[in-house]
């Protein structure tokens, strides 16, 4: 059993609501206590640099957080992020708006540091290429925070598919409504020209590839403008995505996604989500509110705190030994990847570095490489509707199609145009 200690420093790429709701307990967490695993004995993380756009909250929090944390760096624009590459850490952890993922992880792997970055990984499959190539060539780990797989909900699903208690999914239906605040407010600096469905729809598109297998062969996405935005602009209030998958057995499934940030703030459910996925021997349904908690305090719900408490995801406790506690899936994924970079580069003799890289490369739940399908689905989703804003509705996209990967179909017109080339599955 290792008896060493070790040290991992941890670079911040943004600031924003997740950091909060995640990073920031799961920093404090390992401040205070490190990671321990008996294959590389103790680890400690700290958070040694910030770089974002202002510094403002990392100012902030630096002040609030006190003795909870370890004293970090922030650098702000200009050039935050090369800045924060030369401040000595090991792994760069990328939680931008999601048209900024590609520039900052490539960035960071180019230095050779790992990187975990926030769903969606990138949006496009030419980029998702750039940045695997890049791993592989620096020999670091790029992996991708799809922190509801950990949702035991979600989890007993896989377990239930995987041990062929439910079989074979016929169709798919889900849905994800997020209150006005999230675009109006929280997200507002970057909304323009962006959608829901990239944003919260990943989710689910992750869920069915990663539990349901099969191939990927088409994409259609429809939408709603006005509120976000202008009627006839690029921002969109909802998406109506449709995945079709094919299964080795030739037999195909539909999965319709259905995703809003338009929702009233004071919705009862303030974020709701719901999925059904009828299989051939049953039937299983989801509910957010159905969860089991239901929580109305005057003055405060649904706004200071919500009706419908998801403790799964992100729960602050009073422990019954008088503990304060802060813990969940949300927080619990951020762990399992400080794991998987401790595991390879102290789990064990240096010469055998190489081979317990490739084993956590093999963990397709979060590893980049895995994320082919889901990018494909991003990248035609968001093409579908640009494609629509500028005048073209209702195109279809097709995967590995005889004239490429991603080739997509418009409505009265007999080219098909190639989105990418290469192959997205079997590449």
């Amino acid at each position: 059993m290792p008896a060493e200690s070790h040290l991992l420093r941890a670079g911040m790429v943004g600031m924003g609501m997740i950091f909060d709701e995640t990073y920031r307990p799961f920093f404090e967490q390992v401040h205070a206590a490190g990671v321990y695993d008996p294959r590389f004995g103790l680890c400690n993380v700290e958070l040694a640099a910030v770089a974002s756009r202002t510094g403002r909250r990392a100012e902030a929090y630096r002040q609030s957080a006190g003795n909870r944390l370890a004293q970090f760096t922030s650098f702000r624009e200009p050039d935050s992020i090369s800045q924060l590459l030369a401040h000595e850490v090991d792994f760069v952890c990328v939680a931008t708006p999601d048209d900024r993922h590609f520039d900052s992880a490539k960035a960071a792997l180019s230095a050779g540091k790992h990187v975990l970055i926030e769903k969606p990984s990138v949006l496009s499959l030419a980029e998702l290429d750039e940045l695997d190539q890049l791993a592989r060539q620096k020999c670091v780990l790029a992996k991708v925070v799809y922190h509801k797989l950990l949702d035991p909900d979600h989890k007993k699903l896989r377990t239930l598919v995987a041990d062929g208690e439910l079989s074979h999914v016929n169709t798919g239906y889900c849905t994800l409504l997020e209150p006005k605040s999230i675009s109006g407010s929280q997200f507002a600096e970057w909304i323009v020209g962006r959608n829901p469905g990239t944003y919260v729809a990943v989710h689910y598109i992750k869920l069915i590839d990663f539990t349901f297998g099969g191939r990927l062969t088409s994409v259609a996405c429809t939408g709603q403008r006005g509120l976000v935005g202008p009627a006839d602009g690029p921002t969109w209030d909802s998406t109506q995505l449709r995945l079709i998958y094919q299964y080795a057995d030739g037999r195909e499934a539909a999965f319709d996604i259905h995703t809003s940030w338009v929702t009233p703030d004071n919705f009862p459910g303030y974020v709701d989500q719901e999925g059904q996925f009828p299989f051939d021997n049953g039937v299983w349904n989801a509910h957010r509110r159905r969860r089991g908690i239901e929580c109305t305090v005057e003055g405060r719900t649904p706004l200071a705190r919500k009706i419908h408490i998801n403790n799964h995801y992100n729960g602050t406790f009073l422990e019954p030994w008088g503990e304060r506690s802060q813990r969940g899936y949300g927080i619990e994924v951020l762990e399992r990847f400080v794991r998987e970079v401790a595991t390879v580069e102290f789990g064990g003799p240096t010469n055998q570095r190489s081979a317990r890289l490739a084993a956590a490369r093999q963990l397709t739940y979060n590893d980049i490489s895995a994320d082919r399908q889901v990018v494909a689905a991003v990248q035609a989703m968001e093409t579908i509707l640009a494609r629509h804003a500028a005048g073209t509705p209702n195109c279809i996209v097709e995967v590995d199609h005889k004239l490429g990967g991603l080739v997509l179909l418009a409505p009265g017109k007999a080219e098909p145009e190639v989105l990418y080339a290469g192959k997205v599955t079997g590449h």
